[in-house]
């Protein structure tokens, strides 16, 4: 396993490992210029073979759950493996986050390429996929996807980083305020699969069109948090060919701001609803629930299986394209945003 660094002009830098692309520190400055680890992991890399949810990986072959591990595409039904009871999760077993990638790196960009075999994980076609860090002069932490096929799949990727802008092991982050460029959200029954519905925001836990606190509603009782045991929702975007602005967190202690522009038409907007103590991260402190929030640009979740949601097919001949930017800024030295 192999451990690389990126590093902008700004004094930015980035690791990341050639074991499912995961970022395992990202440095970004404070309102005082003093740098800080905001995402969520282990110092030692052998600690990523171990069973751990995905911190900061590339995810896929499809981001979400699929309904039943299964799929129909032009008339051919594909069984997938079932890893998250009875359904497919972030990929099956061996998703993209568990496979050893091949990586290109030189200053502030890396260039990770990964061939996933025919029949992986129960998969049509040999898929070539190509991720690109990149750390610019901007403070932006930029992903780019590209990939191909052989035969007609379906693809869904992202970055599932987790984020405490107050710094890794800082405890909650229930008190960073967050907004969402979004009046729609997915409904999901008690396994988190969607029900097909896509709901209106308004008036409910789940609308960030204001910036509001991360905390504020995450114990309603609305079906939706409950079912979740805090926020893990797919709320819907515009998409598009170039990054359009999705979400905007702040970190009013230290004064850290990260906006996420994409072009994707949907985000996950999750609480580490499952962390539970067990872990121990980079800091040697243990990550507990609520301690990280993700904010993850992808397709929908099991769209093979609902018709109405845009397509996430991926044929021979076409190129899927996608890009994410997690663009880092500060209150310059006020205390409010």
């Amino acid at each position: 396993m192999n451990v690389y660094q990126l590093k902008n002009a700004s004094g930015m830098s980035l690791k990341f490992l050639d074991y499912g692309g995961a970022v395992t520190e990202l440095l970004a400055p404070d309102r005082h210029g003093l740098l800080g680890n905001v995402v969520l992991g282990f110092s030692d890399p052998q600690e990523y073979l171990k069973p751990q949810p995905y911190f900061g990986a590339i995810v896929g072959r499809y981001s979400g759950r699929i309904s039943n591990a299964r799929f129909e595409l032009d008339g051919f039904v594909h069984e997938l493996s079932a890893n998250n009871g009875k359904n497919s999760l972030a990929g099956g077993y061996k998703g993209f986050d568990k496979v050893f990638w091949s990586v290109e790196a030189s200053g502030s960009s890396a260039r990770l390429q990964y061939t996933s075999a025919d029949g992986e994980e129960g998969f049509p076609g040999t898929l070539r996929t190509t991720v690109t860090y990149t750390l610019t002069d901007n403070n932006e932490f930029r992903i780019d996807y590209e990939a191909t096929t052989d035969k007609a799949t379906v693809l869904n990727l992202t970055n599932h980083s987790y984020f405490n802008l107050a710094g890794e092991g800082n405890g909650s982050v229930e008190g960073h305020l967050l907004t969402i460029q979004s009046n729609r959200v997915l409904e999901v029954d008690a396994e988190l699969i969607p029900t097909g519905k896509i709901l209106s925001v308004e008036g409910t836990p789940l609308d960030f069109r204001k910036a509001t606190t991360i905390g504020a509603r995450i114990r309603s009782s609305h079906p939706l948090i409950r079912n979740a045991k805090g926020y893990d929702h797919s709320y819907v975007l515009s998409g598009g060919t170039e990054p359009v602005l999705a979400a905007r967190a702040y970190e009013p202690t230290s004064g850290r701001a990260m906006e996420v522009w994409t072009t994707e038409p949907s985000m996950a907007f999750y609480t580490g609803n499952f962390l539970d103590s067990s872990l121990l991260g980079a800091s040697g402190r243990q990550y507990r629930q609520g301690d990280a929030f993700t904010l993850e640009p992808r397709r929908l979740p099991d769209s093979p299986n609902q018709p109405a949601f845009p397509s996430t097919v991926l044929r021979p001949g076409e190129v899927f394209n996608a890009t994410t930017v997690y663009r880092f800024h500060t209150d310059a030295g006020s205390s409010r945003e």
